[in-house]
């Protein structure tokens, strides 16, 4: 998303929450964390508001971008994780201030005396065809989700778990891993060491179950459709048109279906923000988000609202280009662009400029200390020091004038986005020009798996409430990667901050901290902003709960009011 960031995205202009991270990458525009609207539900255009008492618990939102998949084991980006989080239910999930409550777990889990190995009582609850959920749906998914030829971006979210690397690396049988359902209702998870945050972890899509019966009849239709899933959350899929909208409806056999008041959800697929503030105007979405223009004219209406998110965007360098692989080319490009005059112009929600990649206000030390007030900015910018370090770059690399490759997102503020980086750098670093290649979410997505681009707009969302989310996304060889980036000092910090570390809370935060420090003085990214939103929202709305990391929202406890 997820990651996350997927992102990252996210909300208002969100340009690719599609995190997340949520969390893994992050798509980008208007409505993703705030909802939108579908038109063919709520009140109709030009319509009276209907009264309180007459008004449906129908909630209509937006998305900027199709689901790239309902697969848990194969989902990446905040679009699918959110969506899945109405749907499907894990171990626990977010509840109130991001605490993790109690899903299919029937209780707490007993937990050993070194902390690692946690024993689950699975509660009595359904599928949508009507079977039970079991302890063996939990270790089937665990174990797809880990399988090398599954070939899961996002296993390596899995790694606590004992001996889960090498069985996905597929040096070791998938029995040998650290999960076993020794009943029906029984889970046992043993972990490489104690995860001071595995409990929020669980409720990561990633970790939700699977029915194994099913997965199979349906082969690799699975998670395609809505009707080639079946489900186990607040609501079930009842309606996808893939690339237009996608509907959710109250599951009545959930096993708090007391608890959802909403009985129905619409989502439009919108990709500009005009469309979406008109879908809101004649009362056809709930929500929407607001891209720079349309903030001023609405910031003394009284539905506007704005929050800061824990969404970050970069760039990213394939360091498989011959010129984005000298550090003076990527110093360069990171310090010649104004991100303080873009956050102003271009985004004006709330979104700040990012010199750093694990966000402000997100995570705190052993003594209390911001990550990023502890570590500060990297690299701001300074037009003057860009231009010596591409004069230096087009000397060690042996070029006066070179053409670079914008990947970027298809949505109307991400052009934006790219039109403005690509007047910056090429007026600011001479010799270079930049194009730019808007693709459709999904497209995007692969084309940065396949490391098919020079550089890219990219975004990540936090999937847990830990530096750890974002910075070993940039290990040699990650699955989120997908530059070429590689540091063995960086590596190891990683690799010790998960493993041996992981009782010395002091020790492991600097090995964190000195990471992030490694990645900016190798300039492996240039960070562009962390996100804000600026939205719109029915005041009849109520109880949609935002969540800092995983799954942008969770609507169960969600109602019209």
């Amino acid at each position: 998303m997820k990651k996350k960031f997927s992102f990252l995205l996210v909300l208002l202009l969100a340009l690719a929450t599609f995190l997340a991270a949520c969390g893994g990458n992050n798509g980008n525009n208007a409505a993703t964390n705030n909802g939108g609207n579908n038109a063919n539900s709520g009140n109709n255009g030009g319509e009276e508001e209907a009264p309180a008492e007459e008004r449906a618990q129908v909630l209509n939102l937006l998305e900027s971008s199709e689901i790239p998949s309902m697969d848990a084991s194969l989902a990446t980006d905040a679009v699918s994780f959110n969506v899945m989080n109405q749907v499907y239910e894990g171990l626990y999930r977010l509840g109130e201030n991001d605490a993790a409550v109690l899903g299919m777990a029937a209780e707490e889990p007993t937990i050993s005396e070194d902390g690692k190995t946690y024993t689950f009582k699975i509660r009595d609850a359904k599928w949508s065809n009507g079977e039970a959920v079991t302890a063996n749906d939990f270790e089937y998914a665990w174990k797809k989700a880990l399988n090398p030829d599954t070939a899961a971006e996002y296993a390596y979210i899995m790694y606590d778990l004992k001996n889960a690397e090498a069985v996905n690396a597929g040096d070791l049988p998938l029995d040998e891993l650290g999960v076993k359902a020794t009943d029906e209702k029984t889970l046992e998870v043993q972990l490489e060491s104690a995860v001071p945050y595995f409990k929020e972890l669980l409720s990561f899509a990633t970790f939700y179950p699977q029915n194994e019966a099913y997965v199979t009849e349906q082969g690799d239709q699975y998670g395609l459709e809505a009707n080639t899933s079946i489900y186990n959350g607040p609501f079930v899929m009842s309606d996808w048109k893939h690339e237009q909208s996608f509907q959710v409806q109250k599951n009545p056999d959930y096993w708090e279906a007391d608890a959802v008041q909403l009985e129905e959800i619409n989502w439009n697929i919108v990709k500009d923000t005009a469309t979406g503030v008109n879908l809101y105007e004649t009362e056809k979405a709930d929500v929407a988000g607001l891209s720079a223009e349309f903030v001023d004219q609405y910031a003394n209406d009284e539905n506007f609202k704005t929050r800061s998110l824990t969404s970050v965007y970069f760039l990213r360098f394939n360091q498989e280009n011959e010129t984005l692989a000298n550090v003076n080319a990527r110093k360069a490009i990171d310090m010649a662009w104004d991100k303080q005059g873009m956050v102003d112009v271009l985004l004006n929600n709330g979104s700040i400029p990012a010199y750093y990649l694990v966000p402000q206000e997100f995570v705190y030390g052993p003594d209390g200390t911001d990550f990023r007030e502890a570590n500060g900015n990297f690299n701001e910018t300074n037009v003057e020091a860009a231009k010596e370090a591409w004069a230096k770059a087009k000397e060690e690399v042996g070029f006066e004038e070179v053409s670079l490759e914008l990947l970027n997102y298809d949505s109307e503020n991400s052009r934006k986005i790219g039109e403005f980086l690509k007047e910056q750098l090429e007026t600011n670093l001479e010799g270079l020009t930049v194009t730019i290649s808007q693709q459709p979410f999904a497209q995007k997505l692969d084309l940065e798996t396949a490391g098919d681009y020079d550089f890219s707009f990219a975004g990540w969302g936090p999937d847990y409430p830990d530096p750890m989310t974002f910075v070993d996304m940039f290990v040699t060889d990650g699955a989120h990667n997908q530059m070429g980036y590689s540091n063995s000092e960086y590596d190891q910090l990683i690799e010790d901050a998960k493993t041996t570390l992981l009782g010395d809370p002091e020790a492991r935060w600097e090995a964190m901290l000195k990471a992030e420090q490694i990645l900016f003085e190798d300039a492996a990214i240039s960070p562009m902003y962390q996100s804000g939103s600026a939205y719109l929202e029915r005041p009849y709305v109520q109880g949609i709960l935002r969540h800092a990391f995983g799954a942008d929202n969770s609507y169960k406890w969600a109602h019209i009011e």
